[in-house]
C-alpha cells in the first residue's frame, strides 16, 4: 500500500503548449507496472481549458464542483459539474475546461498504452472557446 498524502507534493502550472488559462495540477498518480492507471486532480480557472487531445484507452473525469464545459470533435459542447462522471472513448478528439465564470476542478484518470497517456493536439482558440459556448 502506499499514502501519498494531500499536500506532499507542489502544485504544478498546467503546460502552456497544452492548456490556455490559468489551470493547476496537484496530486498526481500513477501505478505500478503492470498497473497503467494515471490521474490527477487538474483545477481550471474561469476560462481555462485543455487544447484538443486524445487518449489511447480514453479517459475518465469526475467533477468535483463548479461548473465545467466538454465538447467531443463533432459535438456540442456539454456543461459538466459537480458529481458528472465524463467519459471520452479511446481515440476521441476532446476538450474540457472551467466555464467562463466558474473555476472546475476534476479528476482525470486514463491508462497507459506502450507508455503514452494522451496525444495533444492544437489549442482551442480564444474566439472558438467563445462560439462553442453561444453553440452549446
Amino acid at each position: 500500500m502506499n499514502i501519498k498524502r494531500s499536500g506532499s507534493a507542489p502544485s504544478a502550472r498546467g503546460p502552456a503548449d497544452y492548456f490556455s488559462g490559468t489551470v493547476r495540477i496537484d496530486a498526481p498518480f500513477n501505478g505500478s507496472a503492470p498497473a497503467r492507471v494515471g490521474g490527477a486532480t487538474v483545477t481550471f480557472e474561469p476560462g481555462a481549458r485543455t487544447a484538443w487531445h486524445t487518449h489511447p484507452l480514453g479517459q475518465t473525469l469526475i467533477v468535483l464542483s463548479g461548473l465545467g464545459l466538454a465538447q467531443r470533435e463533432g459535438g456540442p459542447v456539454e456543461e459538466i459539474r459537480p458529481g458528472d462522471i465524463v467519459w471520452f472513448e479511446p481515440g476521441e478528439k476532446h476538450w474540457h475546461g472551467a466555464s467562463p465564470a466558474s473555476a472546475m476542478p476534476h479528476i482525470a484518470i486514463a491508462e497507459a498504452l506502450d507508455g503514452k497517456v494522451v496525444d495533444w493536439l492544437e489549442k482551442v482558440s480564444d474566439t472558438d472557446y467563445g462560439a462553442e459556448i453561444k453553440a452549446g
